[in-house]
């Protein structure tokens, strides 16, 4: 389900404004109703929504968890690798889902992609803070000035300013880090930074969104409460 003004923006019927002020002049309909709240759902599969009486074909947004493989870019094509769309299903291809930010190549677990541009700009911008949770085995061990480090925010070698992060010692050489943003290979540069190698790394969360048991490779459509949870995670 997805509310009425949103599916008319998706639908590029006019501005948010503009298609506030129709639907309160009664001018929107759906499956025959005249509607004039703008927090009306719809249900963006089967619903018929009429402005002045025309039919309007909304664009159904979609987002997707991928729990990505080793071996793959996060990218659309590539002429040499292979890439995180030869493992998205044909239909939300043809809906234009594309990635939220971006997992290295080594790097394995949870990726979002979307056709929502507002919602995929929103997640991917640290001034939104969403935390990002990995599982990171690594050579040497992590220690108490390494997670107070972490805490203050480090600088990389070139100079690279990365906000503060958390850095939680699991068992010996295995740690989970938090961190709010995604810069290229960040979180490896960070525990580099550290003197702490990273052999295996694998994202487990994205804010309180969890990749759980979707098998490796595969991709399941996220439901209306999950995308609804993120949304309103990029607005705190």
């Amino acid at each position: 389900m997805q509310r009425l003004d949103k599916y008319l923006s998706d639908a590029k019927v006019a501005s948010r404004r503009e298609l506030r002020e129709m639907i309160r002049a009664g001018r929107i309909a759906v499956d025959g109703q005249i509607v004039t709240t703008v927090d009306f759902k719809v249900d963006e599969k089967t619903a018929k929504v009429t402005l002045d009486g025309a039919l309007i074909a909304g664009k159904r947004t979609v987002t997707i968890m991928l729990h990505k493989p080793a071996g793959y870019l996060t990218a659309a094509t590539d002429t040499r690798d292979k890439t995180i769309m030869e493992l998205i299903p044909p239909e939300y291809q043809k809906l234009g889902v594309m990635p939220v930010g971006r997992l290295d190549k080594a790097t394995e677990g949870l990726l979002l992609l979307t056709n929502d541009g507002q919602l995929n700009h929103r997640l991917a911008s640290p001034r939104h803070g969403v935390w990002k949770t990995y599982y990171a085995e690594h050579e040497g061990i992590a220690t108490a000035n390494d997670v107070k480090a972490f805490a203050r925010g480090l600088t990389l070698s070139d100079g690279l300013h990365c906000l503060p992060a958390q850095l939680v010692p699991q068992q010996l050489g295995k740690s989970l880090i938090r961190v709010q943003e995604g810069k290229f290979h960040q979180v490896r540069r960070m525990m580099e930074s550290r003197q702490m190698h990273v052999t295996y790394l694998k994202r487990l969360q994205e804010g309180n969104l969890q990749l759980g048991d979707l098998p490796l490779g595969q991709v399941r459509e996220l439901t209306p409460e999950e995308v609804e949870n993120l949304t309103r995670e990029t607005e705190q």
